[in-house]
C-alpha cells in the first residue's frame, strides 16, 4: 500500500518532519510518499495562504506520476479536501477530520490546541463543514507560528501544554486534538505533561487511510464529489491546464 502525504507549505523540512511521523505508524507493509508543493507559502496561517495551498496541492498530487492507494492532506483547517476528493479515486483523508473524529472516540469533548489566534476561525469553520464540531469544546491558540514549532521545539511542547491544560481544566475538554501538521511528533510529551488523550491529525490520518483502502472503500461519486466535467481551463501553467 502507498499513501501519500501532502504538506500544505513549501517547506522541506516539515515535509519530512510529517513523513517520518505517518511512517512510524504505518502498518507493515505500507510505504508513505511525502510531497512538498511545487508553489506556495512557507507556511499556511490565513486564508489567502490556505486557498493558495488547496491549488498547490491539487497540482502536486496530479503531478505525481505512480501509483497510489490513498492522500493525506496534511494541513490544519485548510481549504482543498473536496477537490481532491472530485480528482481522485482513492481514499482521501484530512488530518483535521482525522483528529477529531478519532478525538470522539476517547472522550465526550475535545479541544483542539494550534498556533496563531487568527488559524482558529478557519479550524472552526473547517470542523463545522465536516460535522465535527458539536463535540468540540473549544479551539485554543498556542500563540507560536508554525515555522517557530521546528525551531524551537521546548517552546513549542511548553506553549502547548499550557493551553492544553487550560483546555481541561476550564472548557472540560476531556482529549487534546494538535492542530497543526508541524506538530507531528510532539503527541507524546504533551500526554505526559497534561495526564489526557492527545491525538496527532498525521498518525490519526494514516491508520484512518489505511483502514479504508482494506476495506476497499473510496469517496462516493454519485453526487457531491464527482468527477468534475471534462472542461479547458485557460491560462493556468500546472496540469489542471492540460
Amino acid at each position: 500500500m502507498r499513501i501519500l502525504v501532502v504538506n500544505v507549505n513549501t517547506t522541506e523540512s516539515i515535509t519530512q518532519a510529517i513523513a517520518r511521523q505517518a511512517q512510524a505508524v504505518a502498518a507493515p507493509g505500507t510505504e508513505i510518499i511525502g510531497l512538498t508543493p511545487h508553489f506556495g507559502a512557507e507556511s499556511v496561517e490565513g486564508n489567502f495562504e490556505s486557498y493558495l495551498a488547496a491549488i498547490a496541492v491539487m497540482d502536486r498530487v496530479l503531478s505525481y506520476d505512480q501509483p497510489f492507494d490513498a492522500v493525506i492532506q496534511a494541513g490544519y483547517g485548510e481549504h482543498g479536501r473536496e477537490g481532491l476528493q472530485e480528482l481522485l479515486d482513492v481514499p482521501v483523508v484530512d488530518i483535521t477530520d482525522a483528529a477529531a473524529s478519532t478525538a470522539m472516540f476517547l472522550g465526550h469533548a475535545y479541544s483542539v490546541v494550534t498556533t496563531l489566534d487568527r488559524t482558529v476561525p478557519l479550524i472552526e469553520d473547517r470542523l463545522k463543514l465536516s460535522g465535527l464540531f458539536d463535540r468540540c469544546a473549544s479551539v485554543r491558540a498556542s500563540g507560536l507560528a508554525v515555522l517557530e514549532l521546528e525551531q524551537d521545539p521546548q517552546r513549542a511542547v511548553a506553549a502547548i501544554v499550557q493551553q492544553a491544560e487550560l483546555a481541561v481544566s476550564q472548557d472540560k475538554a476531556e482529549v487534546i486534538c494538535l492542530g497543526c501538521g508541524g506538530m507531528a511528533g510532539l503527541d507524546e510529551q504533551i500526554r505526559q505533561r497534561t495526564g489526557v488523550p492527545v491525538v496527532d491529525g498525521v498518525t490519526a490520518a494514516v491508520t484512518l487511510a489505511e483502514s479504508l483502502v482494506r476495506l476497499g472503500l473510496s469517496t462516493s461519486k454519485v453526487r457531491t464529489y464527482a468527477t468534475p466535467r471534462p472542461k479547458t481551463l485557460k491560462g493556468w501553467p500546472g496540469r489542471f491546464g492540460r
